[in-house]
């Protein structure tokens, strides 16, 4: 009896903790326009990313086009805000990294909790604009609205 009731609490237990973790979907769009200061360009990119909260491991890939010039390195950076800049917290695709580029990294919590509050950005850096040339800010996806379904019609009397 009391193997079949350590049983049941072990095995709620881990329906618990798999029932909390959740995947949460973010995005940026990057332009120079983002850039500390401004940059005058045609460049533009997007990262799609998901992050799932017990695992704490940001999957993303990341597309750009219009650059004056190869990237020479992209990075996540934080935390700061939009107005502000931060210190490298991963890189992108290692050097000289070309569009389109994936992986993953793992944050630690206070990187995550960064995340949450909007204060991690990605940058893409250029022969031309070492400092980056364009960057975005990682925001949280929000869930689209769906249309309620419309009340099915009265029958015809």
């Amino acid at each position: 009896m009391l193997r079949r009731a350590l049983l049941a609490t072990a095995l709620a237990a881990a329906f618990v903790t798999s029932a909390s973790a959740a995947t949460v979907e973010y995005t940026a769009k990057l332009s120079g326009r983002s850039e500390i200061p401004k940059v005058d360009g045609k460049g533009k990119g997007k990262l799609d990313a998901s992050f799932d909260t017990a695992s704490k491991e940001l999957k993303y890939t990341l597309t750009y086009e219009g650059l004056s010039g190869p990237a020479t390195a992209a990075h996540f950076h934080g935390p700061a805000t939009r107005a502000q800049s931060g210190g490298v917290i991963a890189p992108i695709g290692g050097a000289n990294p070309t569009s389109p580029v994936s992986g993953s990294v793992t944050l630690t919590e206070d990187q995550a909790k960064a995340l949450a509050s909007r204060k991690i950005y990605v940058n893409i850096h250029t022969a031309a604009n070492p400092g980056g040339e364009i960057r975005g800010q990682v925001l949280h996806v929000k869930a689209k609205k769906t249309a309620a379904a419309a009340p099915a019609s009265a029958p015809a009397k």
